[in-house]
């Protein structure tokens, strides 16, 4: 099933991202990927969302990880690409625009959490708290497009709030 999402996703990306201009939304992408590292290195063993593939690929997608690696050599670059690439000017669009990615990504988790079974939480991670985590995110991506460097260190206080927060064992890493 994720082979299918990741499919549309890549459909999408390329029906409507912004092909043209890749290079201008590649560190955007490297951060998004960074970011994910980032979670999936300090959580490797108190994760708060795992990947599951039930249908079709099980044997393929076998493990969070390699749906992990799916997701982010596809849906994410697929995504920025449309995204930032299709950023509308003004005052209320930018805001409806930003709404819109919350939503369809918070959609596409619920879907997959409630009715597909291609994720779990753990450790009171939530669809709200995805939510709130997609309504930092999209903002984000659009802060580090105009501004990388102070993105990247704006994100470094975002990472200890939910360190600490979800209370994920650091003392644990090597």
């Amino acid at each position: 099933m994720h082979l299918l999402l990741n499919g549309l996703f890549l459909i999408a990306g390329i029906r409507w991202g912004d092909w043209r201009n890749w290079r201008k939304y590649h560190s955007t992408i490297l951060f998004l990927w960074f970011g994910d590292l980032v979670y999936n290195f300090l959580c490797y063993n108190y994760s708060m969302w795992e990947y599951h593939e039930t249908m079709f690929t099980q044997s393929l997608l076998s493990t969070h990880t390699f749906i992990t690696l799916l997701i982010m050599l596809v849906a994410y670059p697929a995504s920025v690409l449309i995204y930032l690439g299709n950023f509308p000017e003004g005052k209320i669009k930018p805001v409806v625009w930003v709404l819109f990615w919350v939503a369809l990504f918070s959609l596409v988790e619920y879907i997959n959490l409630r009715y597909l079974d291609l994720i779990s939480h753990h450790h009171g991670w939530s669809i709200g708290w995805s939510i709130v985590f997609n309504l930092v995110m999209f903002p984000m991506l659009r802060f580090h497009y105009k501004f990388p460097v102070a993105a990247l260190l704006s994100s470094i206080p975002i990472i200890f709030f939910f360190i600490f927060y979800f209370h994920v064992p650091v003392h644990v890493l090597k």
